[in-house]
């Protein structure tokens, strides 16, 4: 396995752990955009390795698990520690300028990484199948629709402390890069490549109306 990918998890998971038992600890690394726009930039990192609960952490890794080795055997170890952090940095950048003058937002989670790298994995093996609570068999570009989706939903409700909007930051990440390192697949995947923008084209189309 991906020694990256273990190194990945192993952080998230100390570091999370630390946060469920250490509330300060958890309030000064957090996403918090008052304390962002105050300097504490380094928030826009570790916040990635924070998370809500157990529930929140280890969805979060499961999905990173099953799709992070996709990408490295198509990509290499060192694209996936890229798209990773540039997915993680996308979807926090995007939080920034969608809540810039909330300065109460705040958020955790590394899921604008992980669903940077669930983009990147369904862009380079379309036809991928996942087994849905290990049972129920539904196609990798079905679950990435449902997943970006439910998250517009979370974004509407703000009630979770997860941060939803990194989502659409983190895909938006994953996609470009993966394209830019292999722009063979709009050709080879031009059906794909159009479906995986669904989601994304309906984020922008409801923050111009401002339903968001």
């Amino acid at each position: 396995m991906n020694t990256f990918l273990i190194a990945i998890i192993i952080a998230n998971v100390l570091f999370s752990y630390k946060g469920f038992n250490d509330y300060s600890f958890f309030r000064k690394y957090e996403f918090h955009i008052g304390s962002i726009r105050s300097g504490e930039q380094i928030r826009m990192l570790t916040s990635a390795f924070l998370h809500a609960d157990f529930g929140h952490l280890i969805f979060n890794m499961i999905t990173l698990y099953f799709f992070a080795p996709v990408v490295s055997a198509y990509l290499g170890d060192v694209l996936f520690i890229v798209i990773y952090f540039a997915s993680l940095l996308f979807g926090n950048l995007l939080t920034l300028l969608l809540h810039k003058n909330d300065y109460g937002y705040r958020a955790v989670g590394a899921s604008g990484a992980v669903t940077g790298i669930l983009y990147s994995a369904i862009l380079l093996r379309p036809d991928m199948m996942l087994g849905i609570f290990f049972i129920i068999p539904m196609p990798a570009y079905v679950f990435g629709i449902l997943y970006l989706l439910y998250s517009i939903y979370g974004m509407k409700a703000k009630n979770d402390g997860i941060g939803h909007t990194a989502h659409f930051g983190g895909a938006i990440g994953g996609y470009l890069i993966t394209l830019l390192v292999y722009p063979d697949l709009i050709f080879l995947q031009p059906l794909m490549v159009s479906l995986l923008t669904i989601p994304i084209i309906l984020l922008f189309i409801l923050i111009k109306l401002k339903k968001i």
